[in-house]
């Protein structure tokens, strides 16, 4: 699908096609490089969660507690994606994407040691971690994207999320089998430092664009906050960040612990999240294809809402007697909308930001995601302590994306295109 709406653009002028096939070599290098770096952002965050039954029988914690360690995530990933943009036009995108990687190996080596102080200080050091490398990603790859083809390439370049999370629900329950959940952490935790070093050589040609006198001052996150509400367009992507993020960040921190719950096993609920997100991988190429083609951004995200809101409510009606098929759908559902929105929604943020502030618009629009990321959870885990239901608690979940989804599907004023 890529490559061939880059075909329809091959120029036949020689010195021209030459330039042509330089950019579209430098883009998916780029591409690569950044799919490869999110996968690992999306393993490394979400790899505690995944185990989160294992490490709770071991520690004797009560599940609830897992609404806190995600809580303590968003809460780091605010504070470090609204102060990055500065730190991203000063090194680079590449250099910070290597730091995103050893911060989230530090937090995994952290978590694994087995102690609660430090497996609440992973949460922070691993949440500022993942947060960075979506902003440098979205930097990178702003510079070689076209603008017309960038809904589809941001939504190559985020299957990366759901591929990250494939191999945490396949990989970590694998490892905790046969290795303890320690072993499983200290893996994922490696193979990120070995892939920061391995983006080493590309680094003079993805840094090129460095200001590297460009200081970070205290006031760089009032900044980022004016840059995303001066305008109707990003406080509208704002908004539904908010929502889709948070709901995002329900699923993949509970969903197993839900299945586990309801009497399968972990490995079984692992398969099932594996497979959910397996399916998320094509759906967000596709929105993204969509979105850069015969639907309008606004349209799309709107859709993409009803169908988080829908899937959720029936996820809060799951009960021991539903055939394992039923929840395995269910759950695809919900992942082919809510972990599929971001390269429509980050290929919206990055072309609406003021010149020069890719990165940090693009942080400062994820920054009203981690919000989401960060009351969600803890809304859940309240509802979870109170009431020992998870079902409530998908379904209370789902409604902000009820509320995007009926706005964004109204028809926009001729003045105010927000997410046109």
């Amino acid at each position: 699908m890529l490559a061939h709406a880059w075909g329809a653009r091959r120029p036949k002028d020689r010195t021209l096609r030459m330039r042509w096939g330089r950019e579209t070599n430098l883009l998916l290098l780029a591409l690569g490089a950044m799919f490869v770096q999110q996968s690992f952002a999306s393993l490394g965050r979400s790899l505690p969660s995944v185990i989160a039954p294992a490490i709770i029988t071991d520690l004797g914690i009560d599940p609830a507690w897992v609404g806190v360690y995600v809580s303590l995530i968003a809460v780091s990933a605010l504070a470090f994606q609204l102060g990055c943009g500065s730190f991203i036009i000063k090194h680079g995108a590449l250099r910070m994407s290597q730091v995103a990687l050893v911060l989230l190996a530090l937090g995994l080596f952290a978590a694994s040691s087995g102690w609660i102080v430090l497996l609440a200080l992973s949460a922070i050091i691993g949440g500022g971690g993942s947060a960075i490398s979506t902003p440098a990603s979205s930097h990178l790859l702003g510079r070689y994207s076209p603008p017309k083809y960038a809904p589809l390439v941001f939504s190559v370049k985020q299957t990366a999320v759901p591929a990250g999370l494939l191999l945490a629900g396949l990989a970590g329950p694998a490892i905790t089998h046969w290795g303890g959940w320690q072993l499983a952490l200290d893996v994922a935790a490696f193979s990120c430092l070995l892939f920061a070093l391995l983006l080493q050589p590309t680094r003079r040609e993805f840094d090129a664009d460095r200001v590297p006198s460009r200081q970070f001052h205290l006031s760089d996150f009032k900044t980022t906050i004016t840059a995303v509400l001066a305008t109707t367009e990003l406080r509208n992507l704002s908004f539904a960040c908010f929502a889709f993020n948070g709901l995002q960040t329900v699923f993949t921190s509970y969903f197993i612990i839900y299945l586990v719950d309801l009497g399968l096993s972990l490995s079984g609920a692992g398969f099932i999240f594996a497979v959910a997100m397996f399916v998320a991988v094509p759906c967000r190429i596709f929105w993204g294809w969509l979105g850069s083609t015969a639907v309008t951004p606004r349209a799309m995200m709107g859709g993409l809402a009803l169908g988080m809101a829908v899937s959720t409510l029936v996820m809060g009606f799951y009960s021991p007697a539903w055939p394992v098929f039923l929840i395995g759908l269910t759950a695809c559902v919900l992942s082919a909308t809510a972990m599929s929105w971001h390269g429509v929604l980050l290929a919206e943020a990055a072309r609406l930001a003021p010149p020069g502030m890719r990165g940090g618009a693009t942080g400062g629009v994820l920054s009203f995601g981690q919000m989401g990321g960060l009351l969600l959870p803890l809304i859940y885990a309240v509802l979870l302590f109170l009431t020992g239901s998870h079902g409530l608690g998908f379904a209370v979940c789902g409604l902000p994306a009820l509320v995007v989804g009926i706005v964004l599907m109204r028809k926009p004023a001729t003045d105010d295109a927000a997410l046109r």
